[in-house]
C-alpha cells in the first residue's frame, strides 16, 4: 500500500514539474514566441516532407504539435462569434471553440503546406506597449521573392503569456477571413448549425490548395 502511495506521489510531483518546465520554457516576449513557433514548425514541415507527400492529413499533426500551442484560438473563435456571444450558452461557445481549433488547424496547414525549403526572419525585438501587437516574419528562398507573414498577438492578462490570434499571408488575415465566412453564417442560421458545419469539414481528409 505504502509503495503504491509513493508511486502515485512520485507521478503527481513528476506531473507538476513537467507543468513548471514547460511554463518556465515559455517564451517570454511576442519576438522569441513568434521566432520558437516558426523555427519549430518550418524545421517539421522541413523534415516531415515525405511523409506529408504520402498523407497530407500530417500537415495537420504538424501544425497541432508545433504550432497550436502558441495560438489563442480560444480568443480568435469569440472573435468570429462577435456580437452573437451574448444569444450563447458556455457549453455551446466551448463546442464552437473547439470545433473552429480543428478548422484554423486545416487553415494554418493549408497557408503553410507550401513551406518546406524555405527560411524563416522574425523582425528585431522592439519596445511594444499595451496586449496587442504584430510581429513580421520573412520566409527566405534563394532565388525567390520574399514572402513576408505577420503574426498579431495578444497578452492574456491573467496568465501573462503571448499568443497569436491571427496570421496575415500575402495580405490576407486569416481570422477576417473567418470572420466574414463564419460570422455571417452564425448570424443567419444560428450557432449550432455552424458546429455542425465545422465538424463535418473536420471529419473530411485535409485538401490542398494549389
Amino acid at each position: 500500500m505504502l509503495k503504491k502511495m509513493l508511486l502515485a506521489l512520485g507521478v503527481v510531483a513528476g506531473l507538476i514539474f513537467s507543468l513548471v518546465a514547460r511554463a518556465d520554457d515559455y517564451p517570454a516576449d511576442p519576438f522569441s514566441l513568434v521566432q520558437t513557433a516558426a523555427n519549430k514548425t518550418f524545421a517539421r514541415l522541413k523534415s516531415d516532407q515525405s511523409e506529408i507527400k504520402k498523407n497530407p492529413d500530417h500537415l495537420r499533426t504538424i501544425i497541432r504539435e508545433e504550432l497550436l500551442p502558441y495560438i489563442d484560438t480560444r480568443f480568435a473563435a469569440f472573435k468570429v462569434i462577435g456580437n452573437q456571444i451574448k444569444q450563447t450558452t458556455a457549453e455551446q461557445r466551448d463546442d464552437f471553440v473547439q470545433a473552429f481549433t480543428e478548422y484554423m488547424i486545416s487553415s494554418y496547414a493549408n497557408a503553410l503546406a507550401h513551406y518546406d525549403k524555405q527560411t524563416v526572419q522574425v523582425e528585431p525585438t522592439r519596445a511594444i506597449s499595451g496586449d496587442i501587437t504584430s510581429v513580421n516574419l520573412t520566409v527566405k528562398e534563394a532565388g525567390k521573392p520574399d514572402i513576408m507573414l505577420e503574426f498579431k498577438l495578444r497578452k492574456n492578462s491573467k496568465t501573462g503569456q503571448w499568443k497569436a490570434f491571427d496570421m496575415v499571408a500575402e495580405r490576407i488575415s486569416l481570422l477576417s477571413a473567418k470572420q466574414s465566412e463564419l460570422g455571417g453564417l452564425i448570424r443567419q442560421n444560428g450557432i449550432d448549425a455552424v458546429i455542425k458545419q465545422l465538424q463535418e469539414h473536420n471529419a473530411k481528409p485535409l485538401v490542398l490548395d494549389k
